[in-house]
Formats: C-alpha cells, structure tokens, sequence
C-alpha cells in the first residue's frame, strides 16, 4: 500500500497516510511533484490523462505530476516520476525548481512542488499509455485560447497562471 507523508502548510512532516486516504480527506495535506518539460520552441508538453485515472480522466494536464513517496526527496520525485511517466531520466542539475504552493479541492489537498525542464534534442518523451492517453506539445498562444474551456485540468490552469506569473522571462528569452 503507497504511504504518503502528510505534511503541514510549511511542507514540515507531520505524519504519513495510505494514498486511498489522502485521496478522500481535503485535511490530509500531502507532497506531490510537477515538472513542466518545454521543447526549444518554449511549447510544453502535455499530456492527455488516461481515462482509467481517479481524478480528471480524460483532461490534458501538467508535463509530469505525481506523489512523493514517504521519505522520498522531493527532486528525487521528480527524477522518479519523470522517467515512469515519460521514460527521460534527467540529471538533478537539469530540473529547474519554479515554486512551491498548496492546491486544495473537495477530494484532496496537494503540497506541490513544480520543477521546469528543457528537453534536448538527445531525449525522447516515451509516455507509458497505462498513466497517459496521449501526450503533445502546446504553445503558449494553444494553451491561453483552450483556458477556462473544460480542456484541461483545474489543476494545471491554476499552475499555468502560476508559471506565467513566476517566470515573466521564461518566454521572451
């Protein structure tokens, strides 16, 4: 059974729960990890989540996303999750780390940590279709006219505006 650290609003463990638990108590604050992969045209992949998903099935999402283990370092998370969901295994010094906030809704309250990442030329986005239906690239202009449309996950609209917000330069470098 997946235990999840359970943490307070500072990201300070405070305890550990079974994933079924944190996903049916918005108080079990638990650590989850995104990354945002961006090709060198500065589009970012997303990717379509499987209609077998518990929650948003069927909903174009963040890049990567998923739970921290209990006791797992957060960068390792992401590492982890990046090579189960999209099959690249990249290096700690290539995630750039964006922000931290909490995302709370009527099934669960997440503690994420977002990571941005450049995919070179050398990688390839392996998706495994048990986790994802489909995965492709969207420019920013794709992404600001699909917003508030029921395309993506309410999730991932809240961090986009986040990612906007946090990293003005990201676009006009």
């Amino acid at each position: 059974m997946e235990q999840f650290d359970i943490v307070d609003e500072h990201g300070n463990v405070i305890g550990s729960a079974s994933r079924s638990q944190c996903h049916g108590n918005p108080a079990l604050l638990h650590p989850t990890v995104h990354v945002l992969v961006f090709n060198k045209q500065c589009e970012l992949w997303m990717q379509k989540r499987s209609a077998r998903k518990d929650i948003q099935p069927g909903k174009w999402d963040t890049s990567v996303g998923g739970h921290k283990e209990a006791g797992e370092p957060v960068i390792c998370a992401a590492i982890r999750e990046m090579s189960e969901e999209i099959g690249i295994t990249p290096l700690k010094e290539e995630l750039i780390f964006c922000y931290t906030y909490i995302m709370r809704n009527d099934i669960e309250s997440e503690y994420i940590t977002t990571y941005r990442y450049m995919l070179g030329d050398d990688r390839m986005i392996r998706f495994d279709p048990f986790e994802i239906d489909e995965g492709r690239f969207f420019s920013r202009r794709q992404i600001q006219s699909h917003i508030g449309s029921g395309l993506f996950t309410p999730n991932f609209e809240e961090e986009w505006q986040r990612f906007l917000d946090h990293d003005k330069d990201f676009f006009h470098a």
